[in-house]
């Protein structure tokens, strides 16, 4: 997988579980967004217990400029793993949905699963709402927050703490978010304007602090 296929897939996402969640269809009647407010209370109470729309790293994977080489390919994995089981999760929620409603073949594949996405050419159930709302509310795994961070995680790991291997990293991150724009078919969603910039944030945090260290 190259590298900024991982900002690809996590751009993607985000902007995807955007548009489930912003979708006003006939299937998203006042009826069915009650029975997303309840869904979501359901799955807030459920957090600390299983939500799988978060993720936790120990201390011991925290990104650091003091990890050793294998520490910081062990942490690699460890967020490609957890991105690929994301990932899978969102397009199989995906799928299922659009099967039902009669969309299958190559219009639910690939690009064309994110162009029919953005499109909003479909009914949104409302458990498949409430999930969308969970995954990106401010804490959610693909929130503003969480998805930023990781991105920039996964800079900070494959470029060792070396400024220069780091504005290749962000060079990569902005080759994702042309790929994700490419791929949806117009301007990607604020929630994921508002995650580039972020990440250029956290960027410029890095690069600062690296300015002083010299």
């Amino acid at each position: 997988m190259k590298i900024d296929d991982l900002y690809y897939q996590n751009v993607q996402a985000t902007t995807g579980y955007t548009s489930v969640n912003a979708n006003k269809t006939a299937a998203a009647s006042k009826a069915a967004e009650e029975q997303s407010k309840d869904a979501v209370g359901a799955v807030d109470k459920t957090t600390s217990k299983t939500n799988t729309d978060r993720v936790e790293f120990s201390k011991d994977t925290k990104v650091n400029g003091k990890m050793s080489d294998s520490e910081r390919a062990a942490l690699v994995q460890s967020l490609k793993a957890d991105l690929d089981n994301q990932m899978t999760r969102f397009t199989n929620m995906m799928t299922q949905m659009f099967q039902k409603q009669g969309i299958t073949g190559a219009a639910a594949q690939g690009d064309n699963m994110w162009k029919m996405i953005a499109s909003g050419n479909f009914a949104v159930d409302a458990q498949t709402k409430a999930e969308a709302q969970q995954a990106i509310s401010e804490d959610g795994y693909w929130g503003v927050k969480q998805t930023s961070q990781r991105i920039f995680d996964f800079a900070y790991a494959l470029a060792g703490d070396d400024p220069e291997k780091m504005k290749e990293m962000q060079a990569a991150v902005e080759k994702g978010f042309e790929q994700a724009t490419k791929a949806w078919g117009k301007s990607l969603p604020s929630i994921s304007q508002e995650t580039h910039s972020a990440i250029g944030d956290l960027f410029d945090s890095y690069y600062e602090k690296a300015g002083k260290a010299e």
